[in-house]
């Protein structure tokens, strides 16, 4: 913590909230929060529609209120359509199993913070509905527990294709909730703290995480597309392969529940990679909104700030879908036991022996020989990372290891056995 840091925090307001308006002021959040949540979620439908349209250069939807009103029309169809039962389903599972994957992805935005404080007459109002000094660590259990919807919802089908899906998914998300948990270590080491709050602050103070620590946000980056079973990982939901995946059986609004749930989770993890890496709510280049006092008017614009980089990566992942093709399931493994975790776990290793260097050194956290060295430790990092990511050979364990020269032999091999004959045809 910077001296600068330290004597803003003393001089900023600290006065507690009367618990009548404290608890008025809860409740006003949580239904602000559940409301813009469920309304964005139904919103982002009609806009990756748009978004592929206009990447495919089509018309997206247009028939309902000009397109404004197709979220409304396909709540109102799932509502009115029919529900079905398999026979042979475990029916208290089967309908269970959309409510377990739709909750976690909703109470995990009870801890992120995303506007600055407010202070009102009535003492100083945090914008964030539960400011737990663990918030991070909760929003990694919370969001794991999603899994068990999706498990649930393929075993409980008695169908061979949900079950495959469900554990495709299992296997997925396990293995990229690994390397999504270590890519954060190194921001918490910056921080030294578990609360989001605090790693708002640490930033807005010093300099944003992706600039100090660009490899821990690639493999976030990478880790929350595979979590939320989004493209290039959406195996658990691979048409081609398994018609629908874990949701074959289901219909009407349990069917939506488990898309509702996969945007809730875009919009989390865009919100965390927001929070953990470009600063959260904090207006870059100035200090005017994290220092007293705490005024409305900082409140509405650092709201602003914050939703703005929370949108622009749902529009990567809406970019990312309509752009790349999904993994084979093997590539898919690989990329997370062979190479992500690895990388995590080096990048740990390397950022904490930086950090005690240069603190051995007496450069102070937040000088600029101390940003200088996390800046040189990236660019190394990324330029070893790029060049060798991506080569056939760590991703893809069914790539060929065979020399070029090796590759010519065999195909003139091949060709020469395949080739018609040269010798003159003879009648009889």
């Amino acid at each position: 913590m910077t001296p600068t840091y330290a004597l803003l925090q003393i001089t900023g307001p600290t006065t507690e909230p009367h618990f009548g308006f404290w608890l008025l002021a809860t409740v006003l959040k949580m239904l602000a929060i559940f409301t813009v949540y469920m309304l964005g979620a139904a919103l982002l439908t009609l806009a990756e529609r748009k978004i592929s349209a206009w990447m495919q250069d089509r018309h997206g939807p247009n028939r309902v209120g000009k397109g404004w009103l197709q979220p409304i029309a396909d709540g109102v169809k799932n509502f009115v359509k029919e529900e079905t039962y398999p026979d042979a389903a475990n029916l208290p599972l089967f309908i269970l199993a959309p409510v377990i994957s739709f909750i976690p992805a909703l109470i995990t935005w009870a801890v992120i913070p995303f506007a600055a404080p407010w202070g009102s007459r009535w003492g100083i109002v945090e914008m964030v509905l539960a400011p737990l000094p663990i918030g991070f660590l909760f929003i990694l259990a919370i969001s794991s527990l999603g899994v068990y919807g999706i498990v649930l919802a393929g075993w409980s089908s008695n169908n061979k294709y949900a079950l495959l899906g469900s554990i495709r998914s299992s296997a997925q998300m396990v293995s990229y909730e690994i390397a999504m948990g270590m890519s954060t270590i190194p921001v918490l080491l910056l921080a030294g703290n578990v609360s989001l709050s605090q790693i708002v602050n640490q930033q807005a103070f010093e300099t944003w995480n992706v600039i100090n620590l660009t490899v821990a946000f690639f493999i976030f980056l990478v880790a929350a597309f595979a979590e939320t079973n989004r493209l290039p990982f959406d195996l658990p939901e691979a048409e081609s392969e398994l018609i629908t995946g874990y949701h074959t059986e289901y219909s009407a609004m349990k069917f939506s529940l488990f898309f509702i749930a996969e945007y809730c989770n875009m919009i989390t993890a865009s919100a965390l990679m927001a929070t953990l890496f470009f600063g959260g709510w904090d207006i870059p280049f100035t200090l005017w909104d994290n220092v007293a006092p705490h005024t409305g008017l900082k409140t509405l614009l650092t709201l602003g700030a914050f939703a703005t980089k929370t949108l622009f990566f749902l529009f990567l992942f809406m970019w990312i879908r309509w752009t790349l093709p999904r993994f084979r399931y093997d590539q898919l493994m690989s990329l997370g036991w062979r190479f992500m975790l690895p990388l995590a776990l080096t990048y740990i290793v390397a950022v904490a022996a930086l950090l005690v260097v240069l603190q051995g050194l007496g450069f102070a956290q937040g000088s600029w020989p101390f940003h200088l060295g996390l800046a040189m430790l990236n660019i190394v990092a990324v330029i070893v990372l790029f060049m060798i990511l991506d080569r056939g050979r760590v991703i893809s364990p069914a790539s060929s290891r065979l020399q070029q020269a090796d590759i010519v032999r065999l195909r003139a091999v091949a060709g020469s056995r395949h080739a018609p004959s040269l010798l003159p045809e003879t009648g009889d």
